[in-house]
């Protein structure tokens, strides 16, 4: 089963955002917010869709159907983009060396 709720709690601390924050920008209350994260409650699809857009991932990587985690390089330049396509490749390298 996926597990929704850890899935959006994890997001949103990492985005250092409040349960009060994350609801404001959805347009509900931070109880449903606690909800969705204890899995008492589910989003509809406009609020799923909402919460894609603010963590920048897809709805299916929310839910837990996609594995891969993308990033959000809207606003970065060309030189930026291949700097951050440069450190990828290499946490990449150092990771498989580790294992």
């Amino acid at each position: 089963m996926v597990d929704f709720g850890s899935n959006l709690k994890k997001m949103r601390l990492q985005e250092g955002l409040t349960q009060q924050q994350l609801a404001d920008r959805l347009g509900v209350t931070k109880s449903v917010v606690s909800y969705y994260e204890l899995q008492e409650r589910y989003p509809s699809p406009e609020v799923l869709t909402k919460l894609a857009s603010v963590f920048h991932v897809t709805a299916d990587y929310l839910l837990g159907l996609d594995k891969k985690e993308t990033i959000d390089l809207s606003g970065l330049d060309e030189e930026d983009i291949i700097t951050v396509k440069r450190l990828v490749a290499s946490l990449r390298y150092k990771n498989s060396k580790n294992k």
